[in-house]
């Protein structure tokens, strides 16, 4: 896939991780890590564009650490997305994280970028919607920090319409990396 094609997305996830960036220093707030990491949480992803860009990266990866990666996905998927079951967040370790350590950081989809802070949300008619941050943040015991997603939101939209528009694609998605990965 040409960058030309990927480059508003690239240039919005490098205003998200600004946006991100300026607010957690503001709450001295630093991620390392920890056992409510969200790399364990189930987050599903809506947009063609950023699956795109997000298998553009795993292709840079070496195919020994591909065949890694697609073992690891295909075991979350068996233990996430059972047969006639309700879909259950077991806190398995996103497949792409090894080490504590995110394999496509680079590359990784807005949900990831944008989590851990407390954030607003909103949408036309109704309250906006507050997010609290993430525990290991402690921050009820901080002054809440504007930090407003929906901009990202709004564009992440119109670059998803234009994308769409320009490969073809239509239709829903709704799909957690694991199965990024293994739809490829």
């Amino acid at each position: 896939m040409t960058k030309t094609i990927l480059k508003p997305l690239i240039t919005l996830y490098d205003r998200m991780d600004s946006a991100w960036e300026k607010v957690a220093i503001k709450y001295n707030f630093n991620c390392t890590g920890c056992s409510d990491n969200c790399c364990t949480s189930l987050f599903f992803h809506h947009s063609f564009v950023e699956k795109t860009y997000f298998l553009e990266g795993f292709q840079t990866l070496a195919p020994n650490t591909q065949k890694k990666i697609i073992h690891r996905a295909k075991v979350y998927c068996q233990k996430t997305f059972q047969k006639d079951s309700q879909i259950k967040s077991l806190k398995i370790m996103c497949p792409v994280n090894e080490d504590g350590r995110c394999l496509l950081y680079a590359y990784r989809p807005m949900i990831c970028r944008l989590h851990g802070l407390p954030h607003e949300l909103s949408k036309p008619g109704f309250q906006p919607f507050l997010g609290t941050g993430c525990k290991p943040g402690n921050f009820n015991e901080a002054s809440y920090i504007k930090f407003d997603r929906t901009p990202f939101y709004q564009q992440m939209a119109q670059i998803e319409m234009s994308f769409r528009q320009t490969s073809g694609l239509s239709g829903k998605i709704k799909q957690s990396i694991a199965q990024m990965l293994l739809s490829q």
